[in-house]
C-alpha cells in the first residue's frame, strides 16, 4: 500500500510540473488589433492546480492554464478603451501560445512567443 501512494504522489506530482512548465515564465505577445499590432510583454507562474497569476504588461493576471489551454480574465485600463476586463483564450501549440482576446466590445487574435 505504501508503494502504491508514493507512485499516485509522483504521479500526480509530475503531472503538475509537466503542466506548468509549458507555460511559466516570460512571454511577448502580439496582439492583432483594428489599429495595428500591439506588442506586450506578459510573465505567468501556474500553481500545481493551473491557477495562472502574474504580469500582463502593467496589470495583474488571473487565470487557468490546464490541458494546454489558456483561459485568462483579468481588469485593465486602456487609454484608447476605458476600464474594462481582458479576456484570453488560447493553447499552447510548440513554443507559441495562440488564440484570441476580448476586450470592452473588441477581439482578435495574438500569437505569444518566449
Amino acid at each position: 500500500m505504501k508503494k502504491f501512494l508514493i507512485l499516485v504522489i509522483a504521479i500526480f506530482g509530475l503531472t503538475a510540473v509537466a503542466q506548468d512548465a509549458g507555460i511559466s515564465g516570460k512571454w511577448h505577445f502580439a496582439l492583432d488589433t483594428e489599429g495595428g499590432p500591439r506588442n506586450i510583454d506578459a510573465e505567468f507562474t501556474v500553481a500545481g492546480d493551473g491557477t495562472v497569476t502574474g504580469k500582463f504588461g502593467a496589470d495583474s493576471v488571473a487565470g487557468t492554464f490546464k490541458d494546454g489551454k489558456l483561459e485568462l480574465a483579468f481588469p485593465i485600463h486602456s487609454d484608447e478603451g476605458g476600464d474594462g476586463t481582458l479576456r484570453i483564450t488560447g493553447k499552447l501549440d510548440g513554443g507559441a501560445l495562440t488564440g484570441g482576446w476580448d476586450f470592452s466590445g473588441y477581439n482578435g487574435t495574438f500569437k505569444a512567443t518566449r
